[in-house]
This record gives C-alpha cells, sequence and structure tokens, in this order.
C-alpha cells in the first residue's frame, strides 16, 4: 500500500483502454486530480472479493454495504478502482508498483484459516 500521486502518462497508461472514449478525459483528470491510495491485495478470489466489496461501477447500481453503494454519488468519480480480472491486475500492479515495492509472505495462521 502506497500514498502517491498519478501522473498524466501513468493515467494515460492505466486508461489506455478507454482512450478515445467521451469519458477518457475526465478520467485522467479525476485520477490526477489529488493523492491515492494504491495497494495490492492477494488471496484466493481477491479480484473477485475485492470488486464485491466495492460494489457496481455505477453507484446506483450497487449494493447498500458496499463501497460505493454507500458512498459513492456518480460514475466518472469513482471512489474506488479495482482490477477485474487476474490479467487486470498484474498489468495495474506493474504500473503502479515496483518489483521489490510488492511483498508476498506466508502466516503462520493461514493453515488454520484457510481451507486447502
Amino acid at each position: 500500500m502506497k500514498l502517491m500521486q498519478v501522473s498524466g502518462e501513468l493515467a494515460h497508461r492505466h486508461y489506455g483502454e478507454h482512450e478515445g472514449k467521451p469519458f477518457f478525459t475526465d478520467l485522467v483528470q479525476f485520477i490526477t486530480s489529488g493523492p491515492i491510495v494504491a495497494m495490492v491485495l492477494e488471496g484466493e478470489n481477491a479480484v473477485q472479493l475485492v470488486r464485491a466489496t466495492m460494489g457496481n461501477t455505477n453507484p446506483t447500481e450497487s449494493a447498500p454495504g458496499s463501497i460505493r453503494g454507500d458512498y459513492g454519488m456518480t460514475i466518472g468519480m469513482n471512489l474506488v478502482h479495482g482490477s477485474d480480472s487476474d490479467e487486470s491486475a498484474e498489468r495495474e500492479i506493474g504500473l503502479f508498483f515496483s518489483e521489490d515495492e510488492v511483498l508476498t509472505y506466508e502466516r503462520c495462521i493461514d493453515s488454520w484459516v484457510i481451507e486447502s
């Protein structure tokens, strides 16, 4: 986890798949408008679990209790971003973190709380 300011260049790389769409400029302006907290979460079904915690991209369609459902107002000024697949997560981790910033480890308690 790290606090950082997203540069215009990084924002363009991050949202590159949306370049040319009407909302692209707004996405770049919003993510570069202030500091963000970037983080890497890992674990079984991490992408699906994080996306469920975040809620639907459209806050009006998000479940109560999700971040977007409780705190979101509009799609364009979304409170959180999460990768939509393991492949996207790998790409995005590479954009926001250097290899030495990502720590993977096993906790001794994992064998007691995670089914194998």
